[in-house]
């Protein structure tokens, strides 16, 4: 139950959980189909799109920039506009790394100044090096290295070579190839990082090809002696309608629920997964003993009766390692988490958050040298804070399947990106328990 402060009493779970979770459409790709549509040659739809706060500032963001973005019952209709003309706006970013990283490439294509600003908890988000690359390519942003900052949009990008670290997000280089094809040459980005590190998630750099693809764009994607680099020629846009597949993270909490407690549940269509990084994440679950399956185009997963401990690079998903960190903590031996050290630059610092609520409800966690140890210990009653972050709040849930008396902070901040977080959970688990 929550109360008027947002604090939630977090169901125990007393026997397996049962059920068929219907979560709502891909953030990432809600995001990814709305710029493509209102950069294409001629008007579109999205069909199934997530309805929450990330997906809203971007539509608002893209509204401001004079883009058409019409709500018509399941739908949005996208009326694309050549070169908008914007005089002055601010647009208001929120907590949406898609947005304040995919939106600039967009305004520096509209003629105006458009002033980008963020909520405070997001304000030191990495974000320079993308604006570093679009100065490169001709767009005048001010000098100031955090939000807010104001860019002046010519109507065009001029193309050419851009050397980017894209070591603290995967975004910098999807924000790119979104608006790529309209520049007036081609644009060739090249990852370059002083410390040597590589690319995170590079599936969801992968989705944005895929999706620019759907387009009529190509991109060419090449990796010689450990450097990357994806270029794309200008050339048109054409029109595709999006139907946006089942959001896969937001997924992940309730298939935890099944892996934690043994039971079994369905992610209904979620079993035709072909943009996320489906394969990386069914990995994970199998190690950890669970049974995946695809039942009448749902995701199904089975619990083990004892869940093991994992070993894993999640360098690829490392949207899902406080998720998998909350299961591990059920697990029955120590698990150890790698590649995920770029997520201390997300919502929050999501390592030192993560080890804060792991061991205030008992169980052992600590991180050197790029491993988070997670030591499965009997859980206890627990406040456990939510930080301002959707996962969070959703890893504290999970950890209190296994106790009576977890209450989380703030669970309305799920309505980041899953705003019916908290109904869905309690039918799922209170059915179990009835």
């Amino acid at each position: 139950m929550t109360n008027p402060q947002g604090m939630w009493r977090a169901p125990c779970a007393t026997s397996p959980v049962h059920g068929v979770v219907q979560v709502p459409g891909s953030k990432s790709i809600t995001n990814r189909a709305l710029i493509l549509a209102c950069l294409s040659d001629g008007p579109s739809f999205i069909g199934n799109p997530l309805h929450a706060r990330d997906t809203a500032a971007m539509t608002n963001g893209l509204l401001a920039l004079g883009y058409g973005v019409h709500a018509r019952g399941a739908h949005w209709d996208i009326s694309p506009t050549l070169h908008p003309h914007v005089d002055e706006v601010t647009i208001d970013c929120d907590q949406a790394g898609t947005v304040m990283r995919f939106l600039p490439p967009v305004a520096g294509l509209t003629r105006g100044d458009v002033t980008f600003d963020a909520h405070a908890s997001a304000r030191t988000r990495p974000i320079r090096p993308m604006l570093d690359a679009l100065c490169t390519l001709g767009v005048h942003i001010s000098d100031d290295t955090t939000f807010p900052f104001t860019l002046r949009g010519t109507g065009n990008l001029r193309g050419g070579r851009v050397t980017i670290d894209a070591s603290a997000s995967s975004q910098f280089v999807s924000a790119l190839l979104l608006v790529a094809a309209r520049a007036d040459e081609s644009i060739i980005i090249e990852h370059r990082s002083a410390s040597g590190a590589d690319v995170p998630s590079l599936p969801h750099i992968a989705m944005t090809c895929a999706m620019l693809a759907a387009h009529g764009v190509h991109v060419e994607s090449r990796n010689i002696d450990g450097t990357r680099s994806w270029q794309v020629p200008p050339g048109p846009m054409t029109a595709h309608d999006w139907q946006i597949e089942p959001d896969l993270s937001n997924a992940l909490p309730f298939i935890g629920a099944a892996a934690v407690t043994g039971g079994e549940v369905h992610i209904a269509g979620l079993g035709s997964s072909t943009l996320q990084p489906y394969e990386s994440v069914t990995n994970v679950l199998t190690q950890l003993g669970c049974s995946i399956s695809v039942v009448n185009q749902d995701f199904a997963v089975k619990g083990p009766g004892q869940l093991s401990g994992i070993d894993v690079d999640l360098s690829d998903i490392a949207e899902t390692a406080v998720t998998f960190a909350a299961i591990c903590a059920h697990a029955s031996a120590p698990s150890r988490l790698r590649g995920i050290e770029h997520i201390r630059g997300h919502e929050t610092d999501r390592i030192a958050a993560i080890i804060e609520v792991l061991t205030t409800v008992g169980c052992g966690a600590d991180y050197a040298d790029g491993v988070l140890t997670i030591e499965p210990k009997p859980l206890k009653p627990a406040v456990l804070p939510s930080f301002g972050d959707h996962r969070m709040a959703t890893a504290a849930a999970i950890l209190g399947l296994g106790v009576d008396g977890v209450t989380v902070e703030d669970i309305t901040t799920t309505s980041k990106t899953l705003p019916e977080f908290s109904q869905l959970w309690l039918e799922l688990v209170n059915k179990a328990s009835a």
